[in-house]
């Protein structure tokens, strides 16, 4: 039996030289290859699961590393070694005006719940806008309320307070003071009625609610 194939009119390289071949293919490849595959690309004769198996042995305990993936074979980064790869990158994210809003309402009603949010803004907040306050960490999970359905609550996180330089909740600023800022403009905020008599009583010691009234 044979394996149809024409025999080769070269003699077949010796091992060491099957090897190199094998790590210039798996070098130069952007995606790991099967022993066949790699086969295809060798002179005939050559005994690719011999030569896998020295090269495997060749670079144990070195940087880089012959690694199986699934049924392929590639050249990786030794497992050790993968932080010398990472890198680190300050990414600059603009907050959206629902964004800014469902920020304030949690920071200013916490603990409190999607729905509660929802009645507060006027407006359904997409899943997109939680998701993104939670993966800042400004914005985390609370208790659940022990109600119909027991909802979720958000409040906001020690990470929040340290960004905005707050040593508790308490700290937020009132109603003149994000005006006097610019933060803030004359309009009513989202599920607020405020009138220029509690705008001219707004102070400090109203606590959490200063900016939105329920």
């Amino acid at each position: 039996m044979t394996d149809g194939k024409e025999p080769s009119l070269f003699p077949v390289p010796p091992m060491a030289e099957q090897e190199r071949m094998i790590e210039a293919i798996l070098f130069a490849c952007d995606r790991p290859l099967s022993a066949t595959e790699i086969g295809a690309r060798l002179p005939q004769g050559c005994d690719v699961a011999e030569a896998l198996a020295h090269l495997r042995s060749r670079y144990a305990g070195r940087g880089v590393a012959l690694v199986r993936v699934g049924d392929g074979y590639a050249l990786r980064t030794a497992p050790d070694l993968g932080w010398l790869m990472q890198t680190e990158r300050v990414e600059q994210r603009k907050l959206s005006r629902a964004g800014i809003e469902t920020l304030a309402i949690i920071a200013y009603h916490q603990p409190v719940t999607r729905a509660e949010i929802e009645e507060i803004r006027g407006v359904a907040v997409s899943r997109g806008t939680i998701d993104l306050l939670l993966e800042l960490g400004w914005v985390r999970l609370g208790r659940r309320r022990m109600t119909p359905g027991r909802p979720v609550t958000f409040v906001v996180t020690d990470e929040f307070l340290d960004h905005f330089g707050l040593e508790s909740a308490r700290d937020l600023p009132g109603l003149q003071e994000l005006r006097a800022a610019g933060l803030l403009d004359n309009r009513p905020m989202p599920g607020a009625e405020v009138t220029e008599d509690e705008d001219a009583l707004d102070a400090p010691t109203r606590g959490q609610s200063e900016l939105f009234e329920d």
